[in-house]
Parts: structure tokens; sequence; C-alpha cells
């Protein structure tokens, strides 16, 4: 007789909530945050969760700062930590953003989008800050960007998240907008091995031998808990391999290199997406967040009504899916990009598109969702 088989756990979840969740899938046993809607719910359920979990920590921080150094901090001595933050927190971030991707720390942040500028719409959906995440702290740098359409795929994209950070040794940035935030949906709570976890690599070499950022085949050089027996250098300013500061030509482009080429040679295992009858298609809809969730029910119905529509879902904002991208705008008539913002993400499909096919985008920046109907008309 086979054993019985075991019932999975369910629960009615927002999702922030799930984020939650799917950060502690992931191994998160630090936050450090400030609260500001929409994504205060976050902070409110890892306040509760975390102290229940060994050697969870939360605090909270005076302000979004202070945030992002606590949790730097928190990963420099080995932890997996995490802060959530909207529109004015995320401005204050940037800064530490730059120095999380200097220094090569692994950590997540992940951004409810509101309507904006300045203090904007905080209780109203927006997608503007798709642009800020990739480019806004100064200088030259790699980064991770990712989304998530609704409340099971927050847990999926946390975790995801995490894995990413911890591989590659960068800050990753998870963008949700206030609509998929605030959706409840019921889901599968993660149980122990439905994902595959990956932790950072540390050295096995003696300490002395050990260099922080030194070149290796990954590109990714192992990564010590501070404290832990191995020296570990730590500054914002370009350095060497031994975490050293320079300013030898040749030693900051081979860091610089070095950086962006551990996530240009991974663009495979990076780029998520999903492929919604675009096989056949003729006009696809590229989407991403709680937009395309209209988008899916677009196309359901231009099938229906003889048009061969596809959607591509964007889980993987930056690096930007090309090599996903690429193909349809090469095999189809039109593409249509619907986004809560001016349009940002476009910008990229334009790039690629080159000119090959007509883009018609769809923005609204008035804090209400795109409907279905609305995308609808442009591709029917």
């Amino acid at each position: 007789m086979t054993a019985p088989r075991k019932k999975r756990r369910e629960a009615f979840l927002l999702g922030n909530e799930a984020v939650v969740e799917g950060a502690l899938a992931a191994g998160c046993t630090f936050y450090a945050g400030y609260p500001i809607t929409p994504s205060t719910e976050i902070m409110e359920c890892m306040a509760k969760r975390l102290p229940h979990v060994p050697d969870g920590v939360f605090i909270q921080m005076e302000d979004e700062i202070a945030s992002m150094g606590a949790v730097i901090g928190a990963s420099l001595a080995g932890r997996k930590g995490m802060t959530a933050t909207s529109g004015p927190g995320f401005s204050l971030m940037q800064e530490q953003i730059g120095y999380a991707a200097m220094t090569e720390t692994p950590l997540v942040l992940v951004n409810v989008m509101r309507g904006g500028a300045s203090t904007g719409l905080p209780t109203s959906p927006g997608q503007g800050d798709v642009q800020q995440a990739r480019w806004g702290t100064h200088g030259d740098h790699p980064i991770i960007v990712l989304s998530a359409t609704d409340v099971p795929e927050c847990v999926e994209m946390a975790v995801a998240a995490f894995n990413f950070a911890e591989k590659y040794r960068t800050p990753v940035i998870l963008l949700l907008d206030e609509i998929t935030a605030h959706t409840r949906e019921k889901i599968d709570l993660p149980e122990p091995g439905d994902f595959e976890i990956f932790s950072r690599l540390t050295p096995t070499m003696p300490p002395e031998w050990y260099k922080p950022f030194e070149e290796t085949m990954r590109g990714v050089p192992p990564m010590p808990a501070i404290g832990s027996g191995y020296r570990f250098h730590v500054t914002g300013l370009a350095h060497d391999a031994q975490g050293f500061p320079t300013s030898r030509p040749e030693e900051v482009r081979a860091l610089t290199e070095r950086q962006f080429r551990k996530i240009d040679r991974f663009f495979e295992d990076i780029q998520l997406v999903e492929h919604v009858g675009t096989v056949d298609a003729e006009v696809v809809v590229i989407a991403y967040g709680c937009v395309a969730r209209s988008a899916r029910l677009a196309v359901k119905q231009a099938r229906e009504a003889g048009v061969r529509a596809g959607l591509l879902v964007l889980k993987t904002l930056y690096p930007f899916p090309r090599r996903h991208v690429e193909p349809l705008l090469r095999s189809c008539r039109l593409a249509v990009v619907p986004e809560l913002n001016m349009g940002q993400l476009s910008r990229e499909v334009k790039r690629v598109n080159e000119g090959h096919t007509t883009v018609r985008t769809i923005n609204r920046i008035d804090g209400q969702i795109i409907t279905p109907s609305q995308i609808l008309k442009e591709i029917a």
C-alpha cells in the first residue's frame, strides 16, 4: 500500500504576503525596512514571521537609506537579506544600490511601484520605475530586475531573486505594482523541495590565498562571511582583486568587465519569460506585471475572434530578454506594448526592433489599470 499523499498547505494571500513566503523559502533570515505604501504588508509580514525562523532577524529602520545599509551589512556577514519599498523610498536607496553593485554584495530589494513622480499616487498602481530600476544608481553597473504578474508568481520570483543574487553576487530588484501586490489569490504554500535553492559559494582555499575579487571560471568570486577568518576588504571605490582601492586603468577595466561578464555569460539562466500562443502569432503583445493579466485575456479574446495573437510575458526585465523578443519582432506584423507609464520598456522593444515591424504602445499614467478591452481594441 502506498502512503497517502500529503495534502498541500493552501492560503489566500496578497501578492506582498506571497513575496514573504518566497523569500523565506529561499532562505532569507534578515529583513530591514521602513514602511511605505503600497509595500507595507511585506514589512508587516516579515515582522510577524522572521522571529519564528531560526536565526531570523527583523529590524525596523529609521528610513530607507538605513534599511539598505543594514541589509548590505547583514549580507556581508553571511545572511540572505531583503528590504522592500516604493517610489520615494526607492529613490533614497539608489546610492547604496550602487555600493552593493560595486562591492558585489548579494541582496534582494522589492519595489512595489505606484504612480509618480515625487509622492505621486501612493495607493494607485504604476510601472514608472522600470528605467530607474536599471539605471537609477550612477555609473556603469550590471543589475538584475525581475517582475511578477500574479500572486503565485510573487512566490516564484522572490525565490528567483534570491537565487540570482546569491549565484551572481549582485543586488536583485523585484518590481511589483500596486495591483499585483494587493491582489489576493489562493496559492499552495511552498514546501521544502519545491524550489532549487542556491546559496553563495564560499572559499575553500586557505585564507592567505584568498582574493575576494579575483577572476574565476564563472566570473563570480567565492564570498566568505566577514569574521569567518578570511580577509575581506570592502570599498565602494574601484578596487583590485584584493579589494583595495585602485586607479590603475588595467585594474579598473578588468573589474568592470568582469562584473558585466558574470551577468552576460548567463543570460539564458537569468532571462525568464512566458510564451502564450506566440508560435504562429501575427500580433504579439509584450507585457509585464498586472498589465500582463489584462493582456492574457485580450489575446484569448482576439484568438476567439480569428486574430492570430500571442503574448510574451516578461518576468525578467533586465538584462532585457532580447533573444526572446527579437525573433517575435521579425515574424509578426504588429507588436503592442501596454504599460502603466509613458513608455519605458517599449523603449527597449523599439531598440531591439530596429524598424522591422510596427510597435504600438498603450500608456496609462492616471492610476488606473489597462483593461483587456483597451488592449483588444489595438490588436483586433
